[in-house]
């Protein structure tokens, strides 16, 4: 796995924790030499991730829409950042220039992304491997429905067994990286 992307806050939220899991990820990220893709933003976890990557001698590559960089948002100090015309084009590049996706706390944006790569490796449209980096139990509620789901015959039980989660992201990097071996058999019904 040489790049990964990273969907998280573009605000810090409340919890300081977040933050220093967001420097902790960039740095751990730049010292195994995995390229870091994200969202190109400057602010928040988002800015967090990107200057600890950088910082430790890492290369991060942020993708963001023209409309959102007009209005200064962009940050301006990472390896290149890739301008494009709309938030789904954001998602195609980044998905283009990933090997697997994983989530760091974040909101609505984070999920939207998240979500959506995670329906197109269930559908077959790409084999790159997704996980939570569920530290402190952040993503534990969003799981617990997530299950739900699967109870209610509305999520197939091998797309929720092919979600990697982990508490710490050593772990979760070898589970992406196993998971990258072994592609999963895509699935019917979202």
């Amino acid at each position: 796995m040489r790049h990964l992307a990273v969907f998280l806050a573009s605000s810090d939220g409340r919890d300081p924790a977040h933050a220093k899991l967001a420097a902790a990820v960039g740095t751990e990220l730049a010292r195994r030499g995995i390229t870091l893709v994200y969202g190109g933003g400057r602010r928040g976890l988002m800015g967090v991730l990107a200057d600890s990557a950088l910082e430790a001698g890492g290369e991060v590559i942020g993708v963001m829409p023209r409309g959102m960089a007009a209005r200064e948002w962009a940050h301006e100090r990472i390896t290149e950042l890739v301008l494009c015309d709309s938030m789904h084009e954001r998602k195609e590049l980044m998905a283009e220039r990933a090997d697997a996706f994983i989530a760091l706390p974040g909101g609505l944006g984070t999920l939207e992304e998240f979500f959506e790569v995670w329906s197109w490796r269930q559908l077959g449209f790409h084999t790159k491997p997704v996980g939570f980096l569920d530290t402190g139990g952040f993503w534990t509620p969003l799981l617990d429905a997530l299950h739900g789901l699967v109870d209610a015959g509305f999520l197939p039980a091998a797309t929720m067994d092919d979600l990697a989660v982990e508490p710490e992201l050593p772990e979760l990097l070898r589970a992406l990286a196993n998971r990258l071996q072994h592609p999963p058999t895509p699935a019917h019904g979202t």
